[in-house]
């Protein structure tokens, strides 16, 4: 299977809540950092453990915006709406053999970080996609 497809069945696995299928597309081995938490998830236990016990994401939908594909690495960005939230993540995915052997995920908020007044009068307002 191609990284692509790799990664495109990993969300759609994930959307569905298939933590078995989510599983066969993950190393053992893998390395999943979130740099904007401070957090690595080391192994493909911990990181389905994490996702099926994520209470704020139990029924949220995920929504692909964008991929991006370059030999073993994937560039996604999703969308994560909440009932108190709305997520967004950019994730750099690393494929190898058919398997995510690694990623690095950026999940934030629209809206999470605001912008200095300083900056007003040399940007405008971003309207999310």
């Amino acid at each position: 299977m191609e990284p692509l497809e790799v990664v495109a069945r990993l969300w759609e696995r994930i959307e569905a809540r298939d933590w078995d299928g989510v599983a066969k597309l993950v190393a053992e081995d893998a390395v999943i950092e979130w740099p904007v938490s401070g957090e690595r998830i080391v192994g493909r236990a911990n990181f389905i453990a994490v996702l099926a016990e994520d209470d704020d994401a139990d029924e949220a939908p995920v929504e692909v915006l964008r991929v991006l594909a370059d030999g073993d690495l994937v560039v996604t960005e999703v969308e994560a709406p909440q009932e108190h939230v709305v997520y967004r993540a950019v994730s750099l995915w690393t494929v190898r053999d058919g398997e995510i052997v690694g990623a690095r995920e950026y999940w934030t908020s629209p809206g999470q970080d605001p912008a200095p007044r300083w900056r007003a009068g040399y940007v405008e307002p971003l309207v999310a996609d």
